[in-house]
């Protein structure tokens, strides 16, 4: 969640004007407007590839001041759709950003604030060209520098790659290390993409601990030597194959106890709540944990690997949408209620 207080020094007054100037982890815009998105897109990578950021709305230049967003930006702020937003940003970049958006009532005023993170892999690069004049050029880099977003330099540049470097040596030396508590003459490593295992008179497979507790194997006496190669017999999963008729009938289910989409739960509730804004239902979804709440909501899979892989590391797939039901509405309408 994004903190008010936070905000609020970040647009405190001076006078009649900010305090604070824009820098690189901080951009004003007078007014948002969903025309303008690969615009604030184009900072969110810029924010991304540095230290991360707030890109706030509502404050006018030169003077700068708090004039707040107008009603429009409000409505077209609040019409935003998290997950959909997420899903463009994946197929504009290379990489995962990571963001959040909040409105705020601050001296009288509207403020609509976006919150960018420090991407965990960097450079995050366009992989298309986006927005009017292609303001997103495919294979550009984008960075934030004092005041302004621009194309990357040199300098920095080199210490993102450096970095990467330095994160890619840690990995092999944390492989090496767990070969070495094994001994290399006993080490084997097992491929999990082309599912070979690539082994030298070895009989001990250096495994993820993750991938390790996934595993069952089987020691039938002694391991048998087969043309002078030791064999490991490995005991996985079944897998039927009326599967498929199986996921199709549980999703059917899924769907029929969970019916609505994010914007289709949003408008359920103001049918019921007409007061009810957008950046509310949001706010009230993070602020009860209810993505994470089987009685409201559950995680639309597109595949059942991305379910184990969420069942087994608890980070969960990029732009999976959740999906609610009546109950959801009706908690939803509940907090509103009691907030006002």
């Amino acid at each position: 969640m994004i903190d008010q207080k936070e905000i609020e020094e970040l647009v405190r007054l001076k006078g009649t004007t900010l305090f604070h100037r824009e820098g690189q982890e901080l951009e004003f815009k007078e007014q948002f407007s969903l025309a303008g998105l690969a615009d604030y897109f184009r900072d969110f990578a810029a924010f991304s590839n540095n230290r991360g950021g707030y890109l706030i709305h509502g404050i006018k230049d030169t003077p700068r001041t708090r004039t707040g967003l107008s009603e429009k930006s409000i409505e077209q702020f609040e019409k935003i759709d998290p997950e959909k937003i997420t899903g463009y940003l994946l197929e504009i970049f290379s990489a995962d950003i990571r963001w959040e958006q909040s409105l705020f009532e601050i001296g009288g005023v509207s403020i609509g604030v976006f919150k960018i993170y420090e991407a965990s892999v960097k450079p995050v690069i366009a992989k298309k060209d986006e927005g009017k004049d292609q303001i997103i050029k495919n294979g550009e880099i984008y960075y934030r520098y004092g005041g302004r977003t621009q194309k990357i330099q040199a300098a920095e540049l080199e210490n993102i790659i450096n970095k990467r470097v330095e994160q890619n040596n840690q990995q092999w030396l944390d492989l090496m290390s767990k070969i070495g508590r094994a001994g290399p003459q006993n080490a084997a490593i097992l491929d999990t993409e082309r599912a070979l295992i690539e082994k030298d008179d070895s009989r001990v497979l250096v495994l993820d601990d993750d991938l390790a507790s996934k595993l069952k194997f089987v020691k039938e006496g002694q391991f048998v030597e087969k043309n002078g190669a030791a064999t490991l017999k490995l005991v996985g999963d079944v897998v039927p194959v009326d599967r498929v008729e199986v996921v199709k009938r549980v999703k059917e289910n899924l769907t029929k106890a969970y019916p609505l989409s994010a914007l289709e739960l949003v408008a359920e509730v103001q049918k019921a709540y007409p007061l009810a804004k957008q950046g509310q239902v949001w706010d009230a979804i993070a602020d009860n944990d209810m993505k994470n709440n089987p009685d409201y909501s559950v995680y639309n899979f597109r595949n059942k690997r991305q379910e184990d892989t969420y069942n087994e590391s608890g980070v969960l797939p990029k732009a999976i949408p959740s999906i609610y039901n009546e109950d959801a509405v009706a908690f939803i309408v509940k907090v509103l209620k009691e907030a006002q």
